[in-house]
């Protein structure tokens, strides 16, 4: 993606079904967990690198001893600074006490992060600050063991105003207002309930305080405690949860919006926010990692009973198409096919857009994400040479010399690397035409391999602001004199605000929501802005359930083919001297690709959740007062 976009952080649970001394004895150490933990956290290093942080719980522990460790970092490579900590420790306890090295009951007793029960998590900041204080694991401590929760997530609430409402109503008084908070201490308040609870009746029933905590952890029932913490919840999750005395879960939101995979055996249970981290991890097969289903949640006892149980009813599945676009990791089976027939399905419109010759046509794409698309694109391309190579010697009726049967089958695709990201930005400089020159010299170009007359074609995966491909891209492309250039995105036009863990909250940055804005004005019809802006005012105090999209009607008065004709002249300007036409995938070609991936309200307005509806109008309406805080 050319434009700078945060999104979706990740998970990484892993829950040890057999004693340390397993380990030790099948893998060679006790520290087979942290070790697998990191290798989880890495491999997905690709959603999310503000932060990191994990969290362990050591299972029967006596009074006394500590069994919860925690360790965050926001340094540069957070990841690696966690378990530099981690492994420093553990090194440090090791050489300090040499009868640690063999005695995995010493390890556990005195080295701190080693545990059966693990929890990690990368993060890009959505929402509040970028502090070690918002990397997750949060955790919310007590006295009594079952009472401790440690909560990490990948996840974003469009109704937090009201969570944090409930909370204050049910007499709490919570320290932060993020979502995160919120979302802990609503489970919170329910499990110091059913906690409670338990220890009331097992009083009743005649067992003393000592009894009764291995009893807790017998009866709690974490599924009903999930049900109620979660009955009002609005928005796109992947949650994952560690009780102090060992149990533990990971609930997904039940339109499936955020992704959520596992895997079970007799030794371990571990999910993930992508599989093919599972697979590579563990070295299981495509088949052994089972997807969460949406509205249910994987339930670890510590007893080490497993179960799947849903916890809310399931929506109309409304997976992201974004995490298959973009995000996730290309090295998914269904994801690698999915992203080169997303580059195959463009190809009619690429071959219009250059007249379809191929002759005097460069193919490139953007880097990193888009090279499978490109891919697809090119296979593509091929079929349809091969199309016209067939077609041309059969026009030849078998009177074509053999200089000329050469020279039909020797025309190839031009496939160059165009463009080239030189360096990771860094916009230090605040002054506007300070900075518009920094972002022009994001990307260099190959110089030499084009030629006036050829068309170069160049594939990104998205188009979100425009910004990128305005200030660097296009400019660097039109150093090498194409006669055209078409800029190809793989995924739609992104008109709409996310709210479930990408980072777009403001509606009037998108590069089609300018367009739109533009089309109005050369049509004489911008007063519709008002009108719209007036009707998203009246539902400001509506209940979600009942608000509808207005933005969609200014949307509707133009074709795709309108705005994307605009957008192509948004992004040119006078010092362009090539033509410049941007192609986008239409959606019904995104479902085609992605069929189990159909949350796309990015490109239509669809939104999932009710609270979708609220976000956009509110994103409209501070666009249209000019102002600049969060639409959520």
């Amino acid at each position: 993606m050319s434009d700078a976009l945060k999104h979706e952080c990740g998970i990484a649970h892993i829950r040890l079904l057999k004693p340390l001394e397993f380990y030790k004895e099948k893998y060679g150490t006790a520290f087979y967990g942290v070790n697998k933990m990191y290798l989880l956290m890495e491999k997905q290093h690709n959603r999310g690198q503000d932060g990191a942080g994990f969290a362990s719980i050591k299972l029967d522990t006596k009074p006394g001893e500590r069994y919860i460790s925690r360790v965050r970092s926001i340094a540069q490579q957070p990841i690696q600074d966690i378990f530099a900590q981690i492994n420093g420790r553990i090194n440090k306890e090791l050489t300090e006490h040499p009868e640690y090295q063999d005695n995995v009951a010493l390890q556990k007793k005195n080295i701190p992060y080693i545990g059966e029960v693990l929890l990690g998590h990368v993060r890009y900041g959505t929402f509040g600050k970028n502090s070690v204080e918002s990397v997750h694991p949060f955790l919310r401590q007590n006295n009594w063991m079952h009472r401790n929760l440690i909560l990490a997530g990948n996840f974003n609430m469009t109704n937090v105003k009201e969570l944090f409402k409930n909370l204050i109503d049910l007499g709490q008084h919570p320290k932060e207002y993020t979502d995160t908070i919120t979302i802990m201490e609503k489970i919170g308040h329910f499990l110091d309930d059913a906690v409670s609870k338990i220890y009331k009746k097992l009083k009743k029933e005649g067992y003393n305080k000592n009894e009764c905590s291995p009893l807790i952890a017998d009866r709690l029932n974490v599924a009903k405690i999930l049900r109620k913490a979660a009955k009002n919840w609005d928005g796109g999750y992947a949650m994952a949860g560690l009780l102090g005395h060992g149990d533990s879960f990971v609930l997904r939101d039940p339109a499936g919006i955020r992704p959520t995979y596992y895997y079970q055996d007799d030794e371990v249970v571990v999910v993930a926010s992508e599989r093919p981290v599972i697979q590579t991890v563990f070295n299981v097969d495509f088949d052994d990692v089972k997807e969460l289903e949406p509205g249910h949640a994987i339930i670890t006892k510590k007893s080490g009973e497993v179960s799947i149980q849903q916890i809310l009813e399931p929506l109309e599945r409304k997976a992201c198409s974004f995490e298959r676009i973009y995000f996730s990791r290309g090295s998914d089976a269904e994801i690698y096919q999915e992203r080169k027939e997303l580059g195959k399905l463009l190809m009619p419109k690429v071959l219009e857009a250059i007249d379809n010759d191929t002759e005097n046509s460069v193919f490139s794409y953007i880097p990193n994400t888009a090279e499978t698309s490109f891919f697809g694109m090119i296979e593509a391309v091929e079929e349809h040479l091969n199309q016209k190579k067939t077609q041309a010697i059969l026009d030849g009726d078998g009177k074509l010399s053999k200089e000329r049967v050469i020279e039909i089958l020797s025309e190839r695709t031009r496939i160059e690397k165009i463009a080239i990201k030189d360096v990771k930005l860094r916009t230090f400089i605040t002054e506007d035409s300070s900075r518009d020159d920094l972002v022009a010299h994001v990307y260099d170009v190959t110089y030499g391999v084009i030629k006036p007359t050829d068309n170069l074609v160049i594939i990104d995966d998205s188009i979100v602001r425009g910004t990128t491909l305005k200030k660097s891209i296009i400019k660097m492309m039109d150093r090498l004199h194409p006669k055209k250039i078409v800029v190809v995105s793989s995924a739609p036009q992104i008109r709409y605000p996310d709210c479930y863990g990408i980072d777009m909250a403001k509606i009037e940055g998108l590069i089609a929501f300018k367009a739109m804005l533009s089309l109005l004005k050369d049509n004489n019809k911008y007063h519709l802005i008002e009108e719209v802006y007036k009707k998203c005012k009246k539902q400001v105090d509506l209940e979600d359930a009942e608000v509808k999209n207005f933005v969609k009607e200014l949307y509707d008065l133009f074709t795709a083919d309108e705005l994307s004709d605009k957008i192509s002249e948004l992004l040119s300007d006078e010092t362009v001297n090539a033509e410049v036409k941007i192609i986008f995938q239409p959606v019904s070609n995104l479902h085609k690709a992605c069929p189990k991936n159909l949350g796309d309200w990015y490109f239509t307005g669809n939104y999932p959740t009710a609270g979708g509806n609220r976000v956009v109008n509110k994103a409209f309406i501070n666009f249209y007062e000019g102002n600049e805080e969060r639409a959520y």
